[in-house]
């Protein structure tokens, strides 16, 4: 079946199963690669995409949903200011150890720091754990990532 969507701000067209996952999609036929597939259950966040602006887990959604839908991944977001934030504050925070949660943390902070209704409030550290909570680091210990997102909120502040 023929699907249509907005990728990283580009129309794509792909011929994929309907029900095939949207992960598999990305990665297998539209070569994203950034999207990893950690647990295939929706629980770990390796897979994480910005769906319409709301951060999903791509391998629980079939590709069929992605009709017409603006997704985000890593490499379209990493090509934007507010992503390159985002990456930076990671490295600075020494938020990144083995690579393989990064895609989706860089996802889940920017979504968090970019729908804040006032930018020039950082986000506590409560609503830092609960942006991030769908995903799962077995390397940093979540401090690291946490001070990343302050630092993204701070070197970003006129960003966001």
């Amino acid at each position: 079946m023929k699907i249509e969507f907005f990728l990283n701000n580009e129309c794509v067209s792909v011929d994929a199963d309907p029900m095939q996952s949207l992960l598999n999609t990305l990665r297998g036929n539209l070569k994203k690669t950034a999207t990893k597939e950690g647990c295939g259950e929706g629980e770990c966040g390796a897979c994480s995409v910005i769906f319409n602006g709301q951060l999903v887990n791509a391998c629980m959604m079939p590709t069929a949903q992605a009709e017409g839908a603006n997704i985000m991944t890593l490499e379209g977001l990493r090509q934007t200011a507010k992503g390159q934030c985002v990456i930076d504050a990671l490295l600075e925070a020494k938020g990144v150890q083995c690579g393989f949660c990064t895609p989706g943390m860089v996802l889940a902070l920017y979504v968090l720091l970019n729908g804040r209704s006032d930018p020039t409030l950082h986000p506590t550290e409560k609503e830092i754990r609960t942006a991030i909570s769908g995903n799962l680091c077995r390397c940093t210990g979540y401090g690291m990532i946490i001070d990343a997102a302050n630092i993204a909120a701070t070197k970003g502040e006129g960003l966001w």
